[in-house]
């Protein structure tokens, strides 16, 4: 009886091993992964800013943005190339997820509604940008013309299976907060972290309602050591981070962090992976050679002390600007923006990194449904007790 339990447990590892493997080695193709849903910033903006009225800071469809060739031209990508949200799509066998504004895009595998500059608080850039509050409600339109499109039901499925990715939060600190003395004197910084955390915590709850149910999330960066950032504190602090910025970027994370924990356990249904994106780019400024990268402090696109200056293009009051010989040296791009090589390298590591780092799913696992099973879970099942 004992050989019998060996048997079947072996056969029942198997099977599981067989189900996870990539069904590319049995020659059939890879399902489709749901639709993709973006919300955010500059982080992942693939060119909504091209269609509104905005001031040339907050624009990026102009040379040298996306020099590396992958796209033909610029496109509105704060990034030598690609952003994160491209390699997203790419990996869950999507098309290039199209800006909301583009005219006649098809929003059948997903929709951006990103803006470079954007903040979770109207009053962040405010007229501007595109804040998170008008993307949701640009999010609202896309669903009802997908109900147009596809029917009722079509639609309540793709909203329910998509995944809803935010990047979003860097602006409110920097300029709505750091940048603003007025909201200085209203809010201590613990205030004002509840107060961005309140209102997106709201817009989870309005999507959740609208039937969404698995999110990715990049956290904020260490704020402090953009080289826009780092240029501020030249004179004063010798080139060192900017510790308040980096201070506000870290309780986000946390306050995030406390969040998610919480609504995973009333949100029936709620998926999530987040990822502590502050620790990991920490380590590429401070430890670049690791990771491939000759400097992870100067831009590769900018002016002045270690690129800060953000002038990258000559659109802006300022027109000189410098260009390093090769943008896959540099941790950064321009003054605020990591290069594509950052943006692939992380996209990986959500992608397919261990849910222990991401918590408690990473992407692959909300795009193509995988559940946690180890194989002590099989081993010891009650099934297998039963035997």
């Amino acid at each position: 009886m004992a050989k019998l339990i060996s048997y079947i447990n072996f056969f029942k590892v198997c099977v599981i091993l067989l189900l996870s493997t990539n069904s590319r080695c049995f020659g059939t193709p890879l399902e489709k992964g749901s639709a993709l849903f973006i919300f955010g910033d500059s982080t992942v903006d693939p060119g909504n800013n091209n269609y509104i009225n905005t001031i040339p800071e907050n624009r990026a469809c102009y040379k040298p943005y996306g020099q590396n060739g992958f796209f033909a031209e610029p496109t509105g990508r704060f990034s030598d190339g690609r952003v994160i949200v491209d390699y997203v799509a790419e990996y869950a066998k999507l098309p290039l997820i199209p800006p909301f504004l583009q005219p006649s895009a098809d929003f059948t595998s997903g929709a951006n509604f990103a803006s470079g500059g954007g903040g979770v608080l109207p009053e962040t850039n405010q007229g501007l940008v595109i804040d998170l509050p008008t993307q949701l409600k640009n999010f609202e339109e896309v669903q009802k013309s997908l109900v147009e499109k596809l029917g009722e039901a079509q639609t309540k499925e793709l909203i329910s299976e998509a995944v809803y990715f935010i990047s979003i939060g860097s602006n409110d600190y920097m300029g709505g907060y750091l940048g603003n003395p007025k909201m200085q004197e209203s809010y201590p910084p613990e205030a004002y972290v509840g107060m961005v955390i309140g209102n997106l915590t709201q817009t989870l709850q309005v999507l959740y309602e609208k039937g969404a149910r698995k999110f990715g999330f990049l956290s904020l960066s260490p704020l402090g050591c953009l080289p826009a950032l780092r240029a501020l504190n030249f004179k004063d602090n010798e080139g060192k981070c900017l510790e308040a910025a980096s201070a506000l970027a870290r309780a986000h994370n946390d306050a995030l962090n406390a969040v998610l924990t919480n609504l995973e356990h009333i949100l029936p249904g709620l998926k999530y992976c987040n990822s502590n994106f502050y620790e990991w780019l920490d380590d590429r400024i401070i430890n670049p050679s690791k990771y491939g990268f000759k400097d992870g402090v100067n831009a590769c696109c900018g002016t002045g002390p270690y690129g800060g200056v953000f002038t990258c293009g000559g659109t802006k009051n300022v027109k000189d600007y410098q260009l390093c010989d090769n943008a896959d040296d540099h941790v950064w791009w321009d003054s605020f923006h990591p290069t594509e090589r950052i943006h692939e390298q992380f996209a990986k590591a959500l992608w397919s990194g261990h849910p222990s780092s991401l918590g408690p799913y990473n992407l692959e696992d909300l795009f193509f449904d995988k559940e946690k099973l180890t194989i002590a879970d099989i081993v010891d099942s009650p099934e297998t007790d039963h035997f």
